[in-house]
């Protein structure tokens, strides 16, 4: 599938599973923790500055952000989650709607993948284990990328996702594509991945 990532806009804001999109078109979904850098990554994948707004706020967002790309997919920007700062209803709100777009979405079949962000950093936090488990033990496609690449040398950037990979997935396929907003590394490669569950 060829697809112009210049044409995209914002297509939908969903606050509440009825708010879903209902359309056969394949969905990307983005996942993560507040602030790891779902907003950036969505910026670097279509070459645009602010269309996914980066939040000054960490956890803000409680929303599902439906981008529409060429009018052939959607990335589906999901809530950040993690930030300590958000109230306890704020929380639930957040939890039951990434919940219902995994298990409730009546456009659940379109879903092809999740981009499961974590800092490189830092590594995979509980609330990322626990999503990842929840996608693996519900059969639903997922990759890894490890933002804010650029924060680390080249030679440090290489031994930290080894680390990564042979503490969470050691014995699996799953491998880790560092990214960075900065220098774009890894934009080519998350665009295989998704161009690759489509065709």
């Amino acid at each position: 599938m060829k697809i112009n990532v210049n044409n995209a806009d914002i297509a939908f804001t969903a606050g509440t599973q009825k708010q879903f999109v209902r359309d056969p078109r394949p969905q990307i979904a983005l996942s993560g923790r507040s602030n790891v850098g779902k907003s950036s990554l969505i910026n670097t994948l279509l070459g645009r500055k602010s269309l996914a707004r980066v939040s000054s706020a960490p956890g803000k967002t409680v929303t599902i952000n439906f981008y529409n790309v060429d009018k052939k997919i959607y990335l589906v920007d999901l809530p950040g989650y993690g930030y300590a700062k958000r109230s306890f209803e704020s929380k639930k709100v957040w939890s039951s709607l990434t919940e219902d777009y995994f298990l409730k979405n009546p456009s659940s079949d379109a879903l092809k993948l999740v981009i499961q962000l974590i800092d490189v950093r830092t590594g995979p936090t509980d609330d990322d284990i626990l999503m990842i488990n929840m996608m693996i033990d519900n059969a639903i496609p997922f990759k890894v990328v490890a933002t804010k690449a650029d924060k680390l040398s080249k030679t440090a950037l290489a031994a930290r996702v080894r680390e990564l990979e042979e503490e969470y997935f050691l014995g699996t396929d799953i491998k880790i594509i560092p990214f960075s907003s900065v220098s774009r590394e890894g934009r080519d490669e998350v665009w295989k991945e998704i161009l690759d569950v489509l065709d």
